[in-house]
């Protein structure tokens, strides 16, 4: 059974900006964390952002101030909003949802993945 899916990625231009949205069932959407991953050609996957139950958000120290986190209750649904946009934010990024305790950047502690939505930013 798919728990998440992913959509929005896409190609773009330095500079520019993509939404990614990440739809989930219910049960998982409901879970105690939601966060974006990256993974780039040859690079260990990334963690982007999470946000917890209460709205609570955590980002990346590298990314805080173009990316943000954000998610649609009514819908089940995960965001991220991607601005100024650079070529090395190239990945294929993943919802992940689940987290029981642990580091919110440890992609270990996370139960359930989608399948990931692909990033190309051209310079």
């Amino acid at each position: 059974q798919v728990h998440l899916l992913e959509s929005g990625g896409g190609s773009v231009q330095a500079g520019g900006s993509l939404r990614l949205s990440c739809l989930a069932t219910p049960y998982v959407y409901g879970s105690s964390s939601l966060a974006w991953f990256r993974q780039a050609p040859g690079k260990e996957l990334e963690g982007v952002a999470t946000i917890e139950r209460d709205g609570r958000t955590n980002y990346a120290d590298s990314l805080k101030g173009r990316f943000a986190i954000s998610k649609d209750n009514a819908k089940s649904t995960l965001y991220l909003q991607m601005n100024s946009l650079k070529s090395e934010d190239s990945a294929m990024y993943f919802c992940a949802a689940d987290r029981p305790g642990g580091s919110w950047y440890n992609p270990d502690e996370y139960r359930y993945w989608g399948q990931g939505t692909q990033v190309t930013v051209s310079s």
